[in-house]
């Protein structure tokens, strides 16, 4: 991976990490993670008593009612980060262009959420190539800097370490906005073990990992397979980088995803061991799991 992260260390108390999973409710959680039944009703108040993030997929496919924004804001701690994607009429259908109102609306649906709000995540289709970049920076322009902002492209010419991409990490360094870092090598790595894992090879892209933080919230998306040995060796990169943006003053977004969700938990925890044994002296915190459950695939 390379390493275009500043060299400048924080002399302070080391900032937050954000720890989430693409989806707060599954429906074997409530037994085998939380241990209470009373969680299939509160399933996100449960899920904020263990992480303090979320990938929020769900404003993607649909804009919640305000009732529900409520809620959510209600049954999570003041420390949660939400992170929710802009529509994909923003990013997919109309990739940017002409998109004021939709933006408006949105953030106006949302606001109510204020500091729980961490950061709005525009993921940007393989379609969306380097002549696209006007539109974008359009986009940008007209944000509001009262919340944060994450790119994620899947075009191959933004990963080929060629102009276009360097023109594309100088655009969000230029407006402190964050890099999305998609890291799938793990659930490409050996033979296809399942329909499942077949069918989310096919959804998830396959791009190089170029690593950057252009602003203060670098955002990983870490998608393992079912190879526990192999979810190890490539995570183990990312216990250093996010120690190293930690004492660079950053805070950055972990967010890690399983072929079968409902594994993700354990993922997750996998990760905060590692990092907790590399740098005991800056430990985050573990997750809780079910007695029966705790030392599963462990």
């Amino acid at each position: 991976m390379t390493n275009n992260t500043s060299s400048t260390l924080y002399s302070g108390v080391l900032p937050d990490v954000l720890i989430g999973l693409p989806i707060w409710q599954e429906t074997t959680w409530p037994l085998h993670w939380f241990g209470n039944i009373a969680a299939r009703h509160r399933p996100l108040n449960y899920y904020a008593k263990e992480l303090n993030s979320v990938e929020g997929n769900t404003t993607f496919y649909h804009l919640p009612a305000p009732d529900l924004v409520e809620r959510w804001g209600n049954d999570v701690p003041a420390a949660f980060r939400f992170t929710f994607k802009f529509n994909q009429r923003i990013t997919h259908e109309y990739q940017l262009r002409h998109v004021e109102a939709l933006v408006k609306q949105q953030l106006t649906l949302l606001a109510p959420l204020e500091e729980k709000l961490g950061l709005y995540l525009i993921q940007l289709p393989a379609s969306f190539g380097p002549d696209d970049l006007p539109a974008l920076e359009q986009l940008l322009k007209i944000l509001p800097d009262t919340f944060q902002y994450a790119v994620e492209m899947r075009h191959p010419a933004f990963f080929a370490k060629q102009e276009c991409e360097r023109q594309f990490n100088q655009l969000l360094i230029r407006y402190g906005v964050n890099r999305i870092i998609m890291d799938t090598r793990a659930l490409f790595t050996g033979p296809c073990d399942s329909a499942l894992t077949a069918d989310v090879r096919m959804k998830k892209p396959r791009v190089p990992v170029n690593v950057i933080a252009t602003g203060q919230h670098p955002v990983l998306r870490f998608v393992g397979g079912n190879d526990e040995n192999v979810n190890r060796q490539c995570l183990q990169p990312w216990v250093k980088k996010c120690h190293q943006w930690r004492l660079e003053g950053r805070n950055p977004y972990l967010f890690f995803h399983r072929p079968d969700n409902k594994d993700a938990p354990w993922l997750a925890q996998l990760y905060l061991k590692m990092y907790n044994a590399a740098y005991p002296q800056a430990a985050l915190p573990l997750l809780h799991f079910a007695a029966s459950q705790q030392e599963a695939l462990f």
